[in-house]
């Protein structure tokens, strides 16, 4: 398995960066990021606990199933079925009050199942597109949420 990680300070409070970022419709800021919708809604919010969401990447198509949704500091998901074949362990995003906005850390664990390649596939394909997929989603957060100072302001 591997664990990828990527954190940013997007320029917002925390309750936007949160509501934001787990609202997957937003990931197709993305350009690796094809479609995103949700598919079942959640026991407490749309995208809270129980929620499935389908995410049509260029890499892939993903089915996923939310396990922690604890706003507005973390939610978990776990891959249920991808095309083609991913084994996954976690997905999880933290959000912390940060000096200039609110730190978000995205972090998955995963892999490609097949023998012996899977591991050189994982490290050398998967991790590179899914980290810059990551930061660009966290990219396209900040953009559309920071906080910029009013023309009337200057």
């Amino acid at each position: 398995m591997e664990t990828m990680t990527v954190e940013r300070v997007i320029d917002a409070p925390i309750d936007d960066v949160f509501s934001w970022l787990t609202t997957t419709t937003n990931y197709t800021c993305s350009p690796l990021v094809v479609r995103c919708r949700l598919t079942r809604r959640g026991a407490s919010a749309p995208y809270g606990v129980g929620a499935v969401r389908s995410h049509l990447w260029l890499i892939g198509w993903f089915r996923e199933r939310i396990t922690l949704y604890e706003p507005p500091y973390a939610t978990d998901y776990v891959v249920e079925r991808s095309l083609p074949p991913a084994r996954h362990e976690l997905g999880r995003m933290t959000f912390a009050e940060a000096d200039g906005g609110t730190r978000v850390r995205w972090t998955t664990r995963a892999e490609i199942p097949v023998p012996v390649l899977g591991p050189f596939l994982t490290r050398r394909l998967a991790r590179p597109i899914i980290t810059r997929t990551f930061g660009n989603i966290l990219d396209a957060a900040d953009t559309a949420l920071a906080r910029r100072p009013s023309p009337d302001r200057e």
